[in-house]
């Protein structure tokens, strides 16, 4: 009789290759969030962890936005995937940056708004913050900056604070963005 082996053998290495010919195209959430925990988590199933996160935190942005503490307190997350979520989060927001900086104009919002969205998205607590761009209406190195944080409703933000910093880049434009840490994305 031939020796029956678990289903799940053999099924992060087809995520893996899944995902390196079609990208997340047709990827369910949790098998999104599970190719995310297979670099934090080597040897055990991680489908009942991953779904469990999306459970609790409504989709794959509610997991990466999620408090470390409150990670830890899932079932078989264990210690090093919340920080690892952390690194990757970070990791997408500084990517975002950098892929404005210095080499796209941006006279067309979208690009901050897009980086904006991923770093201020799932803050708790509302924040305030800039981006120096040069003459071309490009973003200066480094050219981000938090100004304030605040309690979850409000952030105080000095005009003095703003000119200085300007003036130290030799910004020749701003943009500034805030969060609503109750989840409304529209702009104020």
């Amino acid at each position: 009789m031939a020796s029956q082996h678990p289903h799940y053998l053999g099924h992060r290495e087809r995520l893996r290759e899944r995902f390196l010919r079609v990208g997340f195209a047709g990827f369910a959430d949790h098998e999104v969030v599970e190719l995310l925990l297979i670099l934090a988590i080597p040897r055990r199933d991680v489908k009942g962890p991953a779904k469990e996160l999306l459970r609790r935190f409504g989709n794959l942005r509610g997991v990466l936005d999620a408090p470390v503490d409150e990670l830890r307190e899932t079932r078989g997350i264990g210690e090093v995937a919340p920080v690892a979520l952390r690194i990757i989060r970070e990791v997408a927001s500084l990517y975002l940056q950098q892929k404005g900086e210095g080499c796209q104009p941006m006279s067309s919002p979208g690009v901050l708004h897009d980086f904006w969205r991923v770093r201020l998205g799932g803050l708790r607590n509302e924040v305030f913050e800039v981006a120096y761009l040069d003459t071309g209406a490009r973003l200066l190195r480094d050219g981000i900056e938090r100004l304030a944080q605040g309690t979850i409703d409000r952030a105080a933000v000095y005009p003095r604070r703003v000119m200085e910093a300007a003036l130290y880049r030799g910004a020749a434009a701003l943009v500034f963005a805030h969060n609503h840490p109750n989840g409304d994305v529209r702009p104020s």
